[in-house]
């Protein structure tokens, strides 16, 4: 009877909100969260569809509606030199899930060619005779020089090595030696510890003397110009310190934000006294926040979905348009997503229904007597993106469709035409194409 009476007591026990690190900021770019806030249950932080959460051990994530980012710029080419490949990404942030349409993911791989031939290294010339020695008196450099072109170097190459050498040669001639100073010696203590006001500071010197080198006696170099000690005022000695000390807190600001999670701010100043002549500062902090919740939901404004497919090509009077040079209507729609508690709503000069005219083809045959006289094969499509995205099997293809004539209808523009026909092409070698995508990246 116990062990019941606890199961019913476990059972009714209320749930505890599951809380989460809280952020003010979420970047797109990045996928990273900034400007920590604290932890608060994660329906508080996600009122503000601008704000990002952490659940422990978890990557950061937004509370925006799931939506896709921009496609990033294009990388650089997996090598420098021939074939590569180029990638570019796009990522879902957000709660829910990204509609993909078409299944094009969140990676896509092209080839590309930044440079269409790989660098060649040329070869050295014999070297040159040496040069006369750079001196008329005692020890000089002479050099030697080489150039590349044996063979010279192609695509951006380049030859190993110096193109020049030098090696030290001797006149045998005696140079007099002309005295030079040597560095200053460090400034030597000043007179006194601190500067008296209204007179004069106290002084400190320092020295150098005659020895970088010193004169030569055969023959007579000359002495070092100049004086041997230099003297200077002492310059900055301070004042007697006092250190500074705070003042009392401010009182809590408002609260940052209207909605949702921000922060109330505390301040201080070190005025109490504040430092003089060099005394120490107050230590700590000059301000101190904490977290505020406003109970309410921040506005979250609304975008686009993908387009749906198009309706069926009905006609606009009774009479029948299929396989008929008659134009019917269709449409297509969106849905706004994911505006809320007074958000924005999608943008209105963005319509939500697409309307077009159309022309009924679906199981139209082809024949001399029909509106589609024939069928034939279109020319190549554009080379598709590199698949898989990371593999060395990575290829790409290309293909030619079944294309009904449509030159008897009144206009033939592609687009406007709906439904399947029943069409049959002549034979032909191939209308698929696949080619290898060249130094793809490890995944």
């Amino acid at each position: 009877m116990l062990f019941t009476i606890a199961l019913f007591l476990l059972y009714i026990q209320p749930t505890v909100p599951q809380t989460v690190l809280c952020y003010s900021s979420f970047s797109l770019q990045h996928g990273t969260c900034g400007d920590v806030l604290g932890e608060v249950p994660r329906d508080d932080c996600c009122m503000n569809p601008n704000y990002g959460y952490q659940e422990q051990g978890q990557p950061c994530r937004s509370c925006r509606y799931a939506s896709w980012t921009e496609w990033s710029s294009w990388g650089a080419c997996s090598v420098t030199c021939t074939e590569g490949v180029r990638q570019r990404r796009r990522a879902c942030y957000g709660i829910g899930k990204c509609q993909d349409k078409y299944k094009i993911g969140n990676h896509q791989t092209e080839p590309c060619v930044d440079k269409s031939c790989c660098p060649e290294n040329g070869g050295w010339s014999e070297w040159s005779e040496w040069s006369a020695c750079s001196v008329t008196c005692q020890r000089g450099v002479q050099i030697r020089k080489r150039t590349c072109t044996e063979p010279a170097p192609k695509c951006g190459g380049f030859c190993v090595g110096d193109s020049e050498e030098s090696e030290a040669c001797s006149t045998g001639i005696v140079c007099p030696t002309h005295g030079g100073w040597s560095s200053w010696g460090n400034w030597g203590p000043c007179s006194g510890t601190c500067h008296p006001e209204g007179f004069l500071a106290p002084e400190q010197q320092r020295q150098r003397t005659c020895t970088n080198p010193p004169p030569s006696t055969v023959p007579r170099g000359n002495d070092c110009p100049g004086a041997r000690i230099d003297t200077q005022f002492c310059n900055g000695i301070p004042f007697c310190p006092v250190d500074g000390n705070w003042g009392s807190w401010s009182k809590p600001s408002d609260c940052s934000v209207t909605c949702g999670v921000g922060r109330q701010v505390h301040r201080r100043t070190c005025d109490n006294p504040p430092p003089k002549h060099g005394g120490q500062p107050c230590h700590g902090e000059d301000t101190k926040r904490v977290l505020c919740t406003i109970p309410v939901h921040c506005p979250a404004d609304g975008h686009w979905s993908e387009w749906g497919e198009w309706t069926f090509c009905k006609p606009v009077n009774p009479r029948a348009i299929n396989c008929k040079n008659r134009i019917g209507r269709r449409n297509r729609k969106r849905d706004c997503l994911g505006r809320d508690y007074g958000g924005k709503p999608c943008p209105v000069e963005e319509e939500p229904v697409e309307f077009s005219i159309c022309y009924d083809i679906d199981n139209c045959k082809s024949g001399p007597s029909e509106l589609i006289a024939k069928a034939f094969w279109s020319e190549w499509s554009k080379w598709s993106y590199c698949e898989p995205n990371c593999e060395e099997t990575a290829k790409q293809t290309r293909e030619k469709t079944c294309t009904p004539d449509l030159s008897k209808y009144s206009d033939q523009n592609i687009e406007l035409f709906a439904g399947t026909p029943d069409i049959v092409c002549p034979q032909t070698e191939e209308t698929k194409q696949t080619r290898a995508c060249l130094n793809v990246p490890k995944c």
